[in-house]
C-alpha cells in the first residue's frame, strides 16, 4: 500500500472514532430551495447596493486562497531552534464561494495555515476547517448562510428572512450550527480545537507529517447546548479549561468549567441587561472574570440607522463580573464599573492582594462597520487600542484603571505557562490598520510608561519593538519558551508569526528572540504560497502532537 493510501485510509479511521461528533449534515435541494435562490437573487438586485465597491477583505493579500498540501523541505534563513519542534497554527476567514452580497472580514470559512517543525526542517500546509457550514455550500457550490456582512439596514432583515426560510424547508441543515471556526484554536484534553464564538469547538488532528484533518465536533457528551467562546483558558498549573458562551436570547451569558479529563461541568448562567459581544474573558487562580462591555445587539437598530446589527452604545459603562471560578451559580458574581469601553483581547490577569488585575486591550467606541474596509487604507478604522491595567478590589468594591501604552495595539500574548498569574511581559501586535499588523511590540509591566508620547516606540515600559519594514505585515505572534514550565526566565524564548510582503507577494514565517527583540530574525521560513492575513494563532508543542496522535 503506498504512502497517500495509507494516510487516507488513516484519516478514514480517526474520523470514525473518537468522543467527538461526526459532521453529516444533510442539506436538500429540492423542497423550494431553487426557488428561494430566486427569490435571493431579485433582492439582491433590487435592494444590495452594489456602488459600494468589492470588499477590501476580498482582495490583495485578504483574497482567499486554495488549499495547499504538505510542501517539505522549505528554505529556511538562520536556524528553528529545538523548542519549536512542533506546530504552528493560524486560522483565519478565507471564503471557499464568493459571497452573494456583502461580505465582513468574520465571515470566511476558516483555513488553518500550519508550519510544521521538526529538528531544523520545515513544512508548510493550509487546510479548510470542515464545517457543517462548508460541506454544505459545497453541495450546492455556492454560498447559501447567512453573513455578518449582509446584516446592515432593510437588506439585512431580508438577509434574516432568506436564511430562515431555508431553515425552516430544510434546505439547510443547522442541526451542527453554522459556524466558520475561523477565529482561534487551543490544545486541551489531547484534542486541538478550532473556534468559533458562534458554534462549538471542531476537533482537528495534526498529521505525521504536519497535515491537517478535521475530525468532528466536540459536545462534551451532548453537555455543551450554547455557543463556544473563542478565547477559552487553560489553567497551566490544573490543566482544567475555562469558558463561555453569550447568546442573542437569555441567558445572554453562560460560564463553564472543563475540567482535565475533558468534563464539561453544569453551566452557569450569567444575568446582563441585554444581548452584548462578549469576545473574550479572563481566569486568575480563583476567578473568573466576565465583561459586560456595551456593544449591543440591536436589530431594530439594524433596520432603522442602516448599521450593522452590533452597535455601540457610548452612553453606558463597561461593566465588569469578578466570579470565583468554581461556583455552582451565580450568586458570588460581584460587578464593577468602569469608564465606557469595548475590547477585543484580554492578555491575562491575576491576584495581587485584595485586588484581582486584569492586563487588556481598550478601545473606545468600536464600530464594527468600519472593519469592512470602507475607510482610507492609512487610516486606522476608528480604532485606538492601548494597553491597560485594570484593577479590581474584591473588599473595597471599587475599581481603577491605568493607561500603558498608545495606539494602537492589540492580540496580547504571554508566556502562557503564567496564564491567570502574576508575569511581567506582554507582547502586542502594533496596527497601523485594524487588520494591517506593522509590527511586535514588547511590555515590561515592572516599568513605568513613558509620558508625553503620541506613538509607540521604545522607551519606559517598551524594551523593544520588532518592526517588520516597509510594505510587509504580519499577524498575531505567539510565545513560545525556550523550556517548559518556569523554571527559565519569563521572556526566554521566542516569538513566531506569519509574515507578508505586499511588494515581493511571497510570505514567510518569521521567528524573533523574544528576550532582545532582535532587528535580525532569528529564523525566516520561506513559503511556498501566500498566506492571506488572518486572526489567532497557536503553537502545538512535539509532545501534544505525540498525544493527539492516539485519537
Amino acid at each position: 500500500m503506498g504512502e497517500k493510501k495509507e494516510k487516507e485510509v488513516a484519516m478514514e479511521k480517526s474520523e470514525e472514532e473518537g468522543d467527538w461528533v461526526m459532521v453529516k449534515p444533510k442539506p436538500n435541494k429540492k423542497f423550494g430551495g431553487k426557488a428561494i435562490d430566486f427569490l435571493e437573487k431579485m433582492i439582491v438586485k433590487l435592494m444590495y447596493k452594489k456602488n459600494i465597491g468589492p470588499s477590501h477583505f476580498l482582495s490583495g493579500n485578504f483574497a482567499p486562497v486554495d488549499e495547499t498540501p504538505p510542501c517539505k523541505d522549505l528554505p529556511v534563513k538562520g536556524y528553528l531552534p529545538e523548542c519549536l519542534n512542533g506546530e504552528f497554527v493560524r486560522v483565519g476567514p478565507n471564503p471557499k464561494f464568493a459571497p452573494v452580497a456583502g461580505y465582513h472580514w468574520f465571515d470566511g470559512d476558516g483555513m488553518i495555515h500550519g508550519l510544521h517543525i521538526k529538528d531544523g526542517k520545515a513544512t508548510y500546509v493550509s487546510r479548510f476547517v470542515r464545517t457543517s457550514r462548508l460541506k454544505q455550500e459545497e453541495f450546492f457550490g455556492g454560498a447559501k448562510f447567512m453573513k455578518i456582512g449582509d446584516l446592515k439596514g432593510l437588506f439585512g432583515l431580508f438577509s434574516v428572512y432568506i436564511y430562515k426560510l431555508r431553515e425552516k424547508l430544510k434546505v439547510l441543515d443547522t442541526s451542527y450550527g453554522h459556524g466558520t471556526a475561523n477565529t482561534a484554536m487551543i490544545y486541551h484534553h489531547g484534542k486541538l480545537l478550532a473556534l468559533h464564538e458562534g458554534d462549538k469547538p471542531y476537533v482537528v488532528k495534526v498529521l505525521e507529517d504536519g497535515d491537517l484533518q478535521t475530525l468532528g465536533m466536540l459536545d462534551y457528551d451532548k453537555r455543551l447546548q450554547h455557543s463556544f467562546t473563542a478565547h477559552p483558558k487553560v489553567d497551566p498549573v490544573t490543566g482544567e479549561m475555562f469558558t463561555f458562551g453569550y447568546s442573542q436570547t437569555p441567558p445572554y451569558a453562560t460560564y463553564r468549567v472543563i475540567f482535565k479529563d475533558g468534563v464539561m461541568q453544569d453551566p452557569v448562567p450569567i444575568t446582563i441587561p441585554a444581548s452584548v459581544m462578549m469576545h473574550d474573558f479572563a481566569i486568575t487562580e480563583n476567578y473568573a472574570i466576565m465583561m459586560d462591555l456595551p456593544l449591543y445587539f440591536r436589530p431594530k437598530e439594524m433596520v432603522k440607522n442602516k448599521q450593522l446589527a452590533y452597535s455601540f452604545d457610548p452612553t453606558k459603562k463597561a461593566r465588569f463580573g469578578v466570579l470565583p471560578r468554581y461556583a455552582k451559580n451565580e450568586s458570588l458574581i460581584k460587578w464593577f464599573e468602569l469608564p465606557n469601553c469595548f475590547i477585543f483581547h484580554n492578555a491575562n490577569a491575576w491576584e495581587e492582594g485584595d485586588d484581582v488585575v486584569l492586563i487588556t486591550c481598550r478601545l473606545q467606541n468600536p464600530d464594527l462597520d468600519a472593519i469592512n474596509g470602507t475607510e482610507k487604507e492609512q487610516q486606522r478604522d476608528g480604532f485606538t487600542n492601548e494597553l491597560y491595567e485594570m484593577r479590581f478590589n474584591m473588599k473595597n468594591g471599587l475599581a481603577s484603571q491605568k493607561k500603558l501604552s498608545e495606539s494602537a495595539v492589540d492580540f496580547p500574548r504571554v508566556n502562557e505557562n503564567y496564564t491567570g498569574r502574576k508575569q511581567r511581559y506582554v507582547y502586542g501586535t502594533i496596527l497601523n490598520n485594524i487588520a494591517k499588523i506593522t509590527g511586535v511590540v514588547k511590555f515590561d509591566l515592572h516599568a513605568e510608561p513613558e509620558t508625553g508620547k503620541t506613538k509607540l516606540e521604545v522607551g519606559g515600559n517598551v524594551p523593544g519593538i520588532f518592526d517588520l519594514g516597509p510594505g510587509r505585515f504580519g499577524s498575531e505572534a505567539i510565545f513560545v519558551p525556550r523550556q517548559p514550565g518556569t523554571e527559565c526566565e519569563e521572556d526566554d524564548g521566542y516569538l513566531i508569526l506569519f509574515v507578508h510582503d505586499e511588494n515581493t507577494r511571497k510570505s514567510s514565517v518569521n521567528v524573533i528572540d523574544a528576550k532582545t527583540m532582535s532587528a535580525e530574525p532569528v529564523a525566516v521560513v520561506e513559503l511556498p504560497k501566500r498566506v492571506p492575513y488572518g486572526f489567532h494563532a497557536f503553537f502545538v508543542t512535539e509532545e501534544q502532537i505525540q498525544e493527539q496522535a492516539k485519537m
